[in-house]
């Protein structure tokens, strides 16, 4: 026989829709896992009790949504087209085979004008709230990073506008630092910008492309990624891959620069944090003393220095924080001149000197003949947060980024379509990102709620990849144990002065050798490089003890040989 004799498409057969959903299907896991009538009491302002018509129910539109970011449907409107045949849909937002379902444009106009973005907040910090109540929530260390979306715009329609340099939020604070600086080390106060009214005075612009389709949007080309227009979602999750917090902003916004929303709000919600962890893109003075004053720590990478190719290396330039100078790999001393507007301290060579310098060309290409190396006023931070990267914990907590953060972004553009968005605007992006996150928690939680035996195993796993590291103490937290990491102290030297302001060392746990003078670097060693003892004061320069910053005495400092001073 090689086909049926019948076809039965016209047969009449009396069935249960909830016999047609398979048992282990992820609509019954979702449905399992949390109670949907707490909906309701977000919801609850927008609804009138005593007048109009009869409203859609507010739980099934927001399971419409669910639906369409759980599998990855392109649009709304296709989610109610497949919601019309598939069975586990209906039964998941309660409808039968012969009810109908609620019309798009209700749906549509609903998430548009009457779902605010503080019900959408409200949907996700709700999940949030169930998934730490079922005891898998672990923000104790939190992974940060940002991923492109690109945008509904066409790069071919935009113009060129001028703009002004938005201001960093926190230059009153640098203006502060860079003024006690440079009082200091003898030097006058920066005339203020505004008390000047020449046209130097007036506030930089720069040029931008913009969309005339979508002009919310910036442009993005990274690599080997085409040029175009796109957003950008900074998102912080744990190390479960839970996300606890995302901030949408224009594609052409720096990680730097989002950063500080996205921490505040994260540090609100979940004081609790210890240790942050990103990438290169995060790992700015600024960031590293926010953190670090907070009390928290920083897992933060190694930056490659962004120098001239062929010129000699950063690290062959040795900072001494004693005497508060440079060395430079001829034995010459760099002196302090001037802390700019920047906040960067700059330290200059003498002309007369480089002149006959052997590598000059390799070092300097100034008509001047003047060497320029400059550090930043909260460089030690940076130093600190290069401790905390050679420790066990950092090297542990990094190591996790390809697990957590990085899954996360996979799994988003993968298996839940936020490669791109169809949305314009700023405030419909953000909504349709967060509630797309709120979405991917949901299934998590309903996973590890119907396999609680595997996931079991998975924290050991994880567990056991942070055992390796140097271990205080243990605590046993929800039944599996959690690993609470120090380093071990080293103080300083009795002449030497600590190279953070008092205020940071309270809140600081490492103080192991932050000076690139110390001894991690080299600068114990007594003899130079031809293997005889010299004094302070043949061939460097250098100040004799006690004439010194700090004054306190100390020993004499002598030029290293490269291979010392690369720590």
């Amino acid at each position: 026989m090689l086909k049926r004799e019948t076809e039965q498409r016209q047969a009449i057969e009396m069935l249960c829709v909830d016999m047609l959903v398979p048992q282990d299907h992820l609509l019954r896991k979702i449905d399992a896992a949390v109670d949907f009538t707490r909906i309701y009491d977000l919801v609850e302002d927008l609804y009138c009790e005593d007048n109009g018509r009869p409203s859609c129910d507010p739980v099934v539109l927001f399971k419409l949504v669910m639906i369409q970011h759980l599998f990855g449907i392109r649009s709304l409107r296709q989610t109610l087209r497949d919601a019309e045949v598939n069975v586990a849909y209906r039964w998941f937002l309660g409808y039968t085979m012969s009810q109908r379902l609620p019309h798009f444009a209700t749906v549509s106009y609903a998430f548009r004008n009457r779902f605010t973005a503080e019900v959408i907040e409200g949907v996700f910090r709700w999940i949030l709230e169930e998934v730490a109540r079922a005891g898998y929530l672990s923000p104790e260390v939190v992974f940060v990073d940002g991923t492109h979306i690109k945008a509904n715009a066409n790069l071919k329609k935009h113009v060129k506008k001028s703009i002004p340099i938005a201001a960093k939020h926190y230059q009153e604070q640098l203006d502060e630092e860079i003024e006690a600086d440079r009082s200091a080390h003898g030097k006058k106060p920066l005339k203020k910008d505004d008390d000047d009214d020449t046209p130097s005075a007036l506030p930089k612009q720069k040029t931008v492309i913009e969309s005339t389709t979508d002009p919310e949007s910036g442009v993005f080309h990274k690599g080997e990624h085409k040029k175009c227009f796109a957003y950008e979602a900074h998102t912080v999750c744990d190390r479960r891959g839970y996300v606890l917090e995302t901030e949408v902003t224009p594609g052409n916004v720096h990680d730097s620069v989002a950063f500080d929303a996205v921490f505040e709000r994260l540090t609100e919600h979940y004081p609790e944090v210890q240790v942050i962890t990103a990438d290169a893109g995060y790992k700015t003075p600024w960031i590293c003393k926010q953190i670090f004053d907070s009390g928290r720590i920083p897992s933060l990478p190694y930056k490659r220095p962004m120098t001239r190719k062929g010129n000699l290396p950063w690290y062959e330039y040795v900072y001494d924080e004693y005497y508060d100078c440079v060395l430079c790999p001829q034995s010459k001393v760099l002196s302090y001149a001037t802390t700019n507007r920047e906040g960067y301290r700059e330290y200059k060579s003498k002309s007369y000197i480089c002149k006959s310098c052997p590598v000059r060309e390799r070092c300097t290409q100034s008509r001047q003949c003047t060497k320029t190396v400059t550090r930043h006023v909260w460089q030690d931070y940076m130093e600190r947060a290069e401790d905390v990267r050679h420790s066990p914990l950092g090297k542990a907590t990094y190591a996790l980024r390809s697990q957590t953060i990085e899954r996360v972004f996979a799994d988003a553009k993968e298996k839940h379509a936020m490669r791109y968005t169809p949305y314009r605007g700023l405030t419909a992006v953000s909504t349709w990102v967060k509630l797309k996150f709120a979405a991917m928690n949901l299934k998590k939680l309903a996973l590890h709620k119907w396999r609680p035996l595997s996931y079991f195993y998975f924290l050991l796993l994880q567990e056991a990849t942070l055992l390796r590291c140097k271990v205080a103490s243990l605590t046993v937290c929800r039944g599996v144990i959690a690993p609470f990491f120090y380093l071990s102290k080293k103080p300083h030297a009795p002449e030497q002065k600590p190279c953070y302001p008092d205020s940071a060392k309270k809140s600081a746990p490492f103080t192991e050798n932050h000076s690139k003078g110390g001894e991690r670097y080299g600068r114990s060693n007594q003899k130079a490089i031809d293997g005889t003892d010299r004094s302070h004061s043949e061939g460097t320069g250098l100040p004799s003890p006690g004439q010194g910053p700090g004054s306190g005495g100390g020993q004499p400092l002598q030029a290293v040989p490269a291979q010392d001073r690369r720590g």
